[in-house]
């Protein structure tokens, strides 16, 4: 196990749960499955993006589904997989997948926004935290019908829901995750401030939302 070993053993364990996680976090579901589903390239419509909620805007809500579960599964199995060489592992390794979704080296670092796969992550840290999460979400979604804002509502509470949970270098992991989620949602917070940000259901929508 790395997590007992002195810092030149645990490297090795380290830097390989951090490339296998982010080649596995920089698959791009959202544009493989609508590209096999007949869509062409999904970056080319809405918002430009690879994840969820642009997958939605071909109309196809099963493919939406799909790119859904499948961005929080890698995330969930890069965790599963690294946990079996310690925390300190897994840890690195959700960071790992979240990057490789939001910069995956094949499609020139220009992924999704990570919500899907942070949801991922979460959910095979620490499962409550994840929950967590997922009603946060759900709550201010219903109050506000704002998906972006529902995520980054959401991802400023994981921190503290990890820190309750007594989870403290999971919480460290949750800041900087919350750091890199708000930055690829700077355009959506321009239209929360700005008023111009579309609602869930809405009948505008060329670009909002959270895009996983």
């Amino acid at each position: 196990m790395p997590e007992a070993m002195d810092w030149s053993g645990a490297l090795p364990y380290f830097l390989a749960a951090a490339a296998f996680s982010y080649l596995l976090g920089s698959i791009p579901f959202g544009l493989l499955i609508t590209k096999a589903a007949g869509f062409g390239d999904v970056r080319k419509i809405g918002s430009g993006n690879i994840g969820t909620t642009n997958v939605l805007r071909t109309g196809r809500k099963d493919l939406a589904v799909a790119t859904l579960a499948l961005d929080m599964l890698k995330g969930t199995l890069a965790v599963l997989i690294a946990w079996h060489w310690g925390p300190n592992t897994a840890v690195i390794a959700a960071l790992g997948a979240f990057v490789g979704h939001c910069y995956p080296v094949w499609l020139g670092f220009r992924g999704g926004k990570g919500v899907a796969t942070y949801i991922g992550v979460l959910l095979g840290l620490k499962l409550e935290a994840g929950l967590a999460f997922c009603a946060i979400w759900l709550l201010v979604a219903l109050a506000t019908r704002y998906s972006s804002l529902s995520a980054l509502v959401a991802s400023l509470s994981a921190p503290f829901v990890l820190w309750y949970l007594g989870e403290g270098q999971m919480m460290e992991l949750a800041i900087v995750i919350a750091i890199l989620l708000w930055w690829k949602h700077r355009t959506n917070i321009s239209r929360l401030l700005s008023g111009t940000e579309s609602r869930i259901g809405g009948k505008k929508d060329a670009g909002g939302g959270a895009d996983g």
